[in-house]
């Protein structure tokens, strides 16, 4: 089974099992990561921006659209920043590693 890497805000480091068609986004909630998710995978807010490594991002597939879109909303954009419910592992991406952003925005309303 693949394995990833979070890299939490304060720089701990949590590696996890990282099953194949599983969202990072739900990788990251079976192993109590904290990544926020408010619209629960439906890509409709971007509290689950991640930080992708840089020698990671060009194993991904290129962002959609939508995702674009949604990106253009997190704090703390970067070059290499994804939304983690649109990461679907892959044994390709073996050894993944992702950087939790300081701060998320939730443009959605509370439930």
């Amino acid at each position: 089974m693949p394995r990833m890497t979070f890299i939490n805000a304060d720089g701990s480091k949590v590696e996890v099992d990282a099953p194949v068609g599983v969202s990072v986004l739900d990788i990251s909630r079976a192993n109590g990561i904290d990544i926020e998710g408010t619209c629960e995978g439906a890509l409709a807010c971007s509290t689950c921006h991640v930080i992708v490594a840089p020698m990671d991002f060009g194993r991904l597939a290129e962002a959609s659209e939508d995702e674009a879109y949604m990106l253009d909303l997190a704090f703390g954009l970067t070059a290499t920043s994804r939304l983690g419910c649109q990461i679907i592992m892959a044994e390709e991406l073996d050894g993944l590693t992702v950087t939790l952003p300081a701060e998320t925005a939730s443009m959605m309303p509370p439930t």
